[in-house]
């Protein structure tokens, strides 16, 4: 099975495996993922900055690694990965390696042979976690002083971590199983009508793909970047992108979403919704686990459609303590949990869940439709 290795948690608990991909030890917020496949797009992700992930199905890598389905530039974000069993020999015509293989490349330590389910129990009744990785040390207790001495996630700014560097631009559409394309794009027109600026705190590429598809030219600009900028370049509209770790630690972007709302229509997903809430005077709430999967059913009550829906999230926005200042448009049938407002004056609008999908389902890709008919509406 290759080198034994530890996890151990903060609360002491510990779980004995076996090593694979790199080797060495990494440290991070331990959360489960319930997603049958899509992992390759999950390590990808830019919102597991800082995170462990543990797969609560059993096998992983059996379709292997391909060039096409990652979801960030420069590989894996994730800090570690956990999991019952990690298929060594995989078989699909797409795959050009394997999972193994991609961890050794990319530096990153995961677990296997270890009891998911157990792990799984755990974290719903204790809650998500810092944990640690260890095939170097073997020694559970001091491996334990060097998961209870880390500061945890909330204490830096991760968003800082993964955002690009300078803007750019993107025109690459989405595979057959997107979102049908806006009328525009299925004409053959060389220009979309619309621009989009996309705030990039952590951006998923399927994101961007669904944004071409629904019609826009999309320009993506460094999480820092102000709002004056952003607003001389004249977008049409702004998209506050999907991001890693606590939005309180964000504060530029509040600064900055609070500056665009007013001016131009603004979608947000996932930490861009967070950040909205925050901008508008609301306050943001931890979860005892998150939400982490590509089976969260939601219902979309403008339209009274439950949706099969994509999450990536450990925080929520308390939509009671906007003073009235949105509506509520989803709720998740999970827990209840708010999915989604609007602003009841202005074009503004966000989403706690993943219309991208990327790995998941894409029943609310219609969501990037929606802005775009948001944008339109306001410009007649």
């Amino acid at each position: 099975m290759g080198i034994k290795a530890l996890l151990v948690l903060a609360d002491g608990t510990v779980f004995e495996g076996y090593g694979f991909g790199a080797e060495g030890e990494t440290t991070g917020e331990v959360v489960f993922n319930t997603s049958m496949t899509g992992y390759q797009e999950i390590l990808t992700d830019p919102s597991y900055k800082g995170q462990i992930v543990m797969m609560t199905y059993t096998q992983m890598g059996n379709y292997g690694i391909n060039e096409e389905d990652i979801e960030s530039a420069g590989g894996i974000k994730a800090e570690g990965f956990i999991v019952r069993e990690a298929c060594p020999f995989p078989s699909n015509w797409r795959s050009s390696g394997s999972l193994v293989e991609y961890m050794e490349r990319q530096g990153i330590v995961g677990i296997q042979d270890i009891d998911t389910r157990a792990l799984t129990r755990h974290l719903r009744t204790h809650g998500a976690q810092m944990g640690i990785i260890s095939t170097a040390d073997q020694d559970p207790l001091s491996l334990l002083a060097r998961v209870r001495a880390h500061p945890g996630i909330s204490s830096s700014d991760l968003v800082k971590e993964v955002t690009v560097a300078q803007p750019y631009a993107w025109n690459e559409g989405c595979w057959k199983w997107c979102s049908p394309p806006h009328p525009s794009l299925a004409r053959g027109e060389a220009e979309p009508v619309l621009k989009v600026a996309v705030y990039d705190f952590g951006i998923k590429f399927n994101i961007l793909r669904n944004l071409v598809e629904a019609g826009f030219g999309v320009t993506v600009f460094p999480a820092q970047t102000p709002a004056e900028a952003v607003l001389e370049t004249n977008p049409d509209g702004v998209l506050l992108s999907n991001g890693p770790g606590d939005p309180e630690t964000v504060t530029y972007a509040i600064e900055a979403a609070r500056k665009l709302m007013g001016k131009k229509p603004v979608f947000g997903i996932c930490l861009g919704h967070q950040i909205l809430g925050l901008a508008l005077g609301g306050r943001t709430y931890k979860l005892k686990f998150g939400h982490h999967g590509g089976n969260h059913p939601v219902k979309d009550l403008a339209t009274g459609r439950v949706e099969i829906t994509s999450q990536n999230h450990n925080y929520c926005v308390d939509v009671n303590s906007l003073g009235g200042k949105v509506a509520l448009t989803h709720v998740n049938l999970y827990d209840g949990t708010e999915e989604g407002m609007r602003h009841v004056d202005l074009p503004v609008f966000s989403v706690q869940h993943h219309p991208e999908a990327g790995p998941g389902p894409n029943d609310s890709t219609h969501l990037f439709r929606r802005f775009r008919e948001l944008i339109e509406g306001v410009a007649v």
